[in-house]
């Protein structure tokens, strides 16, 4: 078990600017979040109101409603305040329902699929 370190402190307090305020946080695992950051610890644990998850695929975005949020500070890889002022998305997205993202989701997910089991029979040909 690892104790936080006068290091950690300053990493802490930097967060300290962010709070009220709405934020997006990049996840390890390639989730976006946005909410308004409401407290944090030592660790960078924050828990974010009115939290959502925006979900992109392609042109298409959707903002999933998540509520009040709690975020494992080992999980994140990057906090950045939003603007308030300008437009958070260009102009060419489009906002779809929740079931529709997860269809395009899926569509997007068999494709990949798809073009990863065509590269494993073609590997034969790889001949060096």
């Amino acid at each position: 078990m690892s104790w936080a370190g006068p290091e950690d402190i300053y990493l802490s307090t930097s967060l300290a600017s962010y709070l009220d305020r709405k934020l997006l946080v990049l996840l390890r695992d390639g989730r976006k979040l946005l909410g308004i950051l409401r407290s944090f610890d030592q660790f960078a644990n924050a828990v974010l109101e009115g939290a959502c998850e925006r979900v992109i695929v392609g042109d298409l975005y959707c903002d999933i409603s998540l509520g009040l949020y709690v975020i494992r500070g080992e999980n994140v890889v990057l906090i950045g305040e939003l603007d308030l002022e300008k437009e958070e998305l260009p102009p060419h997205m489009t906002r779809v329902s929740e079931a529709e993202i997860k269809r395009a989701q899926k569509v997007e997910r068999e494709a990949t699929d798809l073009k990863g089991s065509m590269r494993k029979r073609m590997e034969f040909l790889d001949m060096d």
